[in-house]
């Protein structure tokens, strides 16, 4: 486990001790945190709007799976957009989600 120093006056993060304690590379460490935080929230939105749409499959749903399907479209390219999952990734999903609205 790495020993980890704050200096509560310059910077609000943490800083690694064995990284090199220059301005810049504790700038990145900053920026860095910060999205990590974004991108996290960003996936959830992802997971959620893919569990909301196979809860709807599971309890057979039909009309309002397919009128969540653009919605959930959109979020999953805007995710791909972003590079959080790659373009295929997100195509994948909404070709098996059609499939399986088109099954019920």
């Amino acid at each position: 486990m790495r020993n980890y120093l704050i200096d509560q006056h310059k910077f609000t993060s943490y800083t690694p001790a064995d990284m090199a304690n220059t301005k810049s590379a504790i700038k990145r460490i900053r920026r860095i945190s910060k999205q990590t935080a974004v991108n996290k929230a960003r996936k959830s939105r992802y997971k959620n709007a893919l569990k909301k749409m196979n809860l709807l499959i599971e309890k057979k749903k039909k009309s309002d799976a397919l009128k969540f399907l653009p919605k959930l479209n959109s979020e999953l390219m805007k995710i791909a957009k972003t590079g959080i999952i790659k373009k295929q990734n997100a195509s994948r999903n909404v070709s098996r989600i059609t499939k399986k609205i088109a099954s019920i």
